[in-house]
């Protein structure tokens, strides 16, 4: 409590009498502001509050569908704590539409009452704490876009629980609480009455002047922001004098309008587009007459029975056009422009033998997924030239896409090796249709209709569930690759025109289906890759005048491939841990009003799964390389993985000593490389590739270009970049480049000589190391390591010893706090040396003493972190004495903590932190044989809050 007081009357100081006050507070005022550059919205704020609240009470005049969406997961992990909150909001204006009135009546834990006046505007959420509340107030209304997006301004203030101010908003609320009648259903049925009487409906008015001729209408038409970018990149292509070109671009973004423009611009006398599945042909064909206008005639289609050959812009699929009869009806240069959609298929023999055949003046690929899993290069298929590239988090951010809401929900458990009979009777079992009836009902979709895709496992399980959900009242179609083209037509038919609610399926609608109405997605099905997930999230992200969003509801059991599901809605393809785990406290990737939301144990799962995958399967790495490889259509090197968004090269640096020992895994030709050669590049790769400090690399290459440089001019070099360049810093620097700094064990594996030289006129490199470079490869590689080193540096702060939130290991620590040695080996959870002490904690101790619950490390709460000594340590101890006189003795104390060891050797540094001295005690705990051993425990107070998401992270375990 006196903590809280204190804590409470910082933040007055600072916030309302003196910004320069130098205590730090948690609950200091804040003004809320969405900004996407700096990784801020309203909408984080609002969760943190919620995740960590005893009860809460929203004052909100609107409400949305896609705002409440935003929440929901969230308030369903409340409801199983037991934590209830009440909402009061309004009809003003007739803004809340009767359908948001029923997404509320959902929630289980929430009251909610309208109020019962005249222009009520108010925009305030209160949360109940321990002994005090927060308050955000200010404009921000529930709706996804002021949550998320729009410009607007709130302040987040904290009360203790006597204080006035809460308690004249909480008068307020009450005041009006208790006039507002409850939302009942009945209540939202004579609203609903007064809606559709009272709202005049957005009519869109058809234009007054129609133009007959389709030529100038057709003209009229131009292309979007990502379309123009895109006809430039393709333009570039052909300046070049290259007649090859492909287009990767997010499924839903407009690539069939992107072709039709190109067509126009270049106007071919003859083209041909070919399509995998009849379904699309049609509206290709009347996309493009839209953009290029002309007579019925030049338009024709080759699929089928239909034989429209003669036609100027020629629509067929792959299917009847690659047929040897089909083909020699044709003239090998019959066309001057081919279109190849979907084109990461091109691999197939059926496109190959129209490829083949044709001899276009140009052909151009379209495609969402140009990774491929079976090594083809479909790079090396349009000559390397990449005309334009736009992914699902870039499509988003440009509002080319329907934005949605993903739910990771919770499914039943798959335990163990169980028989393919056992695991389909799981399956479809009446628990998991009850439970897929309940997530289905809960997270809703938008509009006045449902219309889902469901994806299945198998055919079995789509047929049931369709048969099960047709028992409770929907109207669904099990769709199999069994079913005919025609069939398919028909039941997509009939789920646009709201004859049908859900298509359930298993992977035929994964691509080439256009349903834009579609406004629910649901993954009954495990995630076995990344590019299949988007694909399938794909099915519901094209626009449509009848919703606002798309529900993605995947159901999430355990399953080892569910860290897939990060790294596809990221485009994480870093194979790094760590990066993956980020992606799922860190959602900020995910741009405009679209939200990801997991609950509790789902998330947990997760985790699960992240912690026990082998990213670094050889196999893996190698598919990876190759992939990358095709892309740029030659050897990468590191710094390619790191530009290109694939492997992190510290990844590869873990796998092996260093990269020329990794081509030489993946069987690459390549020159010889001798033991010296190896030695040295083992060192660069693994002390310097992470780029957590970047002054050796500056230094290295600076001696590279120029032989020697004298330490004054490499210091105003660190100065000019905003690099520390203290005395200290610069000696860690030297012992490092000397191999001063390490054990005797790494001298000897990195070849026991020094990479540079040092005196009184500065650095050189060693006569050892410019011997080594006479050998071109080993140049190039060394080279590339700093390049690599050099980029993936930016992540750091250089300007600082170590950057909050990012990972180190202990020999990071020794290295980045200048100490003058790796003593990672006598480190063990604390030491003090050079006026620095690093505390190290592992938050879920497995394997280790047990102790009760009460003597275990912990977070009190953001800010304040419970922690215990080595055992057998008093008050009166020296090692104990250096942390709890910090201070006083000048020692910076350093924390760093990690979930628990699956997490590997780093840990999160979450900053500087300092005891609290009245917490400062002797206690005892246990060991294993239940004797009592004397340990101090203590509270250390940081010095900055730990991001509620990092804290939720450590801190929660939901099992």
């Amino acid at each position: 409590m006196e903590d809280l007081l204190g804590q409470l009357q910082h933040s007055l100081e600072k916030g309302f009498i003196n910004r320069q006050h130098s205590e730090f507070s948690r609950f200091k005022p804040e003004l809320l502001v969405n900004q996407v550059h700096k990784r801020q919205d309203v909408l984080t704020s609002l969760t943190d509050e919620l995740k960590a609240c005893r009860t809460f009470l929203f004052s909100v005049a609107f409400i949305t569908e896609s705002g409440l969406a935003t929440l929901k997961s969230h308030l369903l992990d409340l409801h199983e704590k037991g934590i209830e909150g009440k909402i009061l909001t309004s009809t003003y204006q007739n803004f809340n539409h009767p359908k948001v009135f029923k997404e509320l009546l959902k929630l289980k834990n929430v009251e909610v009452r309208i109020a019962d006046i005249e222009g009520f505007h108010s925009k305030g959420y209160i949360f109940q704490h321990d002994h005090y509340y927060s308050l955000i107030v200010g404009s921000s209304n529930l709706t996804s876009s002021a949550l998320k997006v729009n410009y607007e301004w709130n302040v987040k203030l904290n009360s203790h629980e006597n204080g006035e101010i809460i308690h004249h908003f909480q008068e307020q609320f009450h005041e009006m609480w208790e006039k507002a009648p409850l939302l009942t259903p009945d209540w939202i049925y004579h609203y609903e009455r007064f809606f559709e009487e009272a709202v005049i409906p957005r009519v869109a008015e058809l234009p007054g002047n129609y133009m007959t001729n389709r030529m100038e209408a057709a003209l009229r038409v131009e292309p979007n922001q990502m379309q123009q970018a895109a006809l430039h990149g393709i333009e570039q292509v052909r300046l070049k004098e290259e007649n090859r070109a492909l287009v990767v671009s997010a499924t839903g973004t407009g690539k069939t309008y992107l072709a039709a423009f190109d067509v126009r611009k270049y106007g071919p006398e003859k083209m041909l587009f070919v399509v995998h599945r009849e379904q699309i042909l049609q509206k290709a064909k009347e996309d493009f007459k839209r953009i290029l206008g002309g007579d019925d005639k030049d338009f024709g289609i080759l699929s089928g029975s239909s034989r429209s050959t003669d036609a100027k812009y020629l629509f067929a699929t792959i299917q009847t056009m690659s047929k040897p009869e089909v083909l020699r009806t044709f003239d090998r240069d019959s066309f001057d422009y081919v279109l190849i959609d979907e084109s990461h298929r091109a691999g197939a023999s059926t496109y190959q033998r129209l490829i083949d055949y044709f001899d276009p003046a140009f052909l151009l690929g379209m495609t969402a997924t140009p990774e491929r899993s079976d090594g083809y290069d479909l790079f090396q298929l349009f000559d390397y030239n990449v005309a334009y590239e736009i992914r699902l988090q870039e499509a988003l951010e440009e509002k080319m896409l329907t934005p949605f809401h993903y739910f990771g929900v919770t499914d039943i458990e798959v335990a163990g090796r169980k028989q393919e009979v056992e695991t389909f009777q799981l399956l479809t079992s009446d628990e998991r249709v009850e439970r897929i009836l309940e997530k289905l009902h809960y997270y809703g979709f938008s509009g006045d209709q449902v219309r889902g895709l469901i994806f299945c496992s198998s055919k079995r399980e789509a047929r049931l569930l369709s048969d099960e959900l047709n028992t409770h009242g929907f109207r669904t179609c099990a769709l199999t690759g069994e079913d005919s083209q025609e069939k398919r037509m028909i039941e997509v038919n009939r789920l646009e025109q709201g004859q049908l609610d859900y298509l359930i399926t298993v992977d035929i609608f994964n691509e080439g289906i256009d349903i834009p109405s579609i406004n629910q997605v649901v993954m009954l099905r495990q995630t076995e890759s990344s590019i299949v997930f988007i694909q399938q999230l794909g099915r519901g992200l094209r626009k449509h005048d009848s919703k606002e969003f798309v529900t993605v509801i995947d159901f999430i059991a355990n399953y080892k491939n569910n860290y897939l599901i990060p790294v596809a809605l990221s485009g994480d393809r870093s194979q790094n841990k760590d990066s993956i785990r980020r992606k799922m406290i860190d959602k900020s990737y995910i741009k405009g009003t679209s939200t990801i939301n997991f609950e509790a144990v789902a998330k947990e799962r997760v985790y699960d799964s992240i912690n026990a995958a082998r990213l670094t399967d050889m196999k893996l790495l190698k598919d990876a390389y190759v992939d990358l490889k095709n892309r740029i259509g030659r050897i990468p090197m590191l710094a390619d993985f790191y530009e290109h968004h694939s492997i992190d090269p510290v990844v590869i640096g873990r796998k092996k000593d260093h990269y020329d020992a990794f081509l030489a895994a993946v069987k690459e030709e390549k020159p010889g490389l001798s033991a010296a050669h190896a030695q040295v590049l083992t060192m660069v790769t693994q002390e310097l590739l992470s780029g957590k400090r970047i002054h050796e690399v500056y230094l290295l290459e600076k001696l590279l270009d120029a032989g020697v440089l004298s330490k004054r001019c490499f210091q105003e070099t660190l100065v000019e970049k905003g690099i520390r360049e203290d005395a200290s810093t610069l000696a860690s620097m030297e012992s490092v480049l000397t191999l001063r700094f390490f054990k005797r064990a790494d001298q000897q594996k990195y070849g026991d000589y020094a990479l540079i030289e040092i005196s009184e006129e500065g650095y050189q490199l060693s006569p050892h190391v410019k011997k080594l470079l006479n050998d071109s490869w080993f140049r190039r590689l060394f080279e590339d390591v700093l390049r690599a080193a050099q980029l993936r540096s930016g992540r750091y702060n250089q300007a600082e010893l170590l950057t909050r939130l990012e990972k180190y290991s202990r020999k990071d620590v020794c290295r980045l706090l200048n100490w003058d040695k790796d003593e990672q080996s006598t480190m063990y959870g604390y030491k003090t040396k050079h006026g620095t002490c690093p505390i190290f904690v592992t938050y879920h101790k497995e394997g280790e003493v047990e102790a009760s619950i009460d003597y275990g490390d912990t977070f009190i709460n953001p800010e304040v972190f419970h922690w215990f000594t080595r055992s057998r340590r008093t008050t009166s101890s020296k090692e104990v004495l250096e942390i709890s006189e910090a201070e006083q003795r000048g020692i910076d104390l350093h924390l760093f903590v990690k979930k628990d060891d699956d997490e590997g050797r780093d840990f999160y540094y979450l900053g500087e932190v300092k005891p609290d001295r009245a917490s400062i005690k002797d206690t005892t705990m246990p060991d294993a044989q239940g004797r009592e051993l004397p340990v101090v425990t203590m509270n250390l107070l940081l010095k900055e809050s730990v991001d509620q998401q990092i804290y939720d992270y450590l801190h929660e375990d939901m099992y």
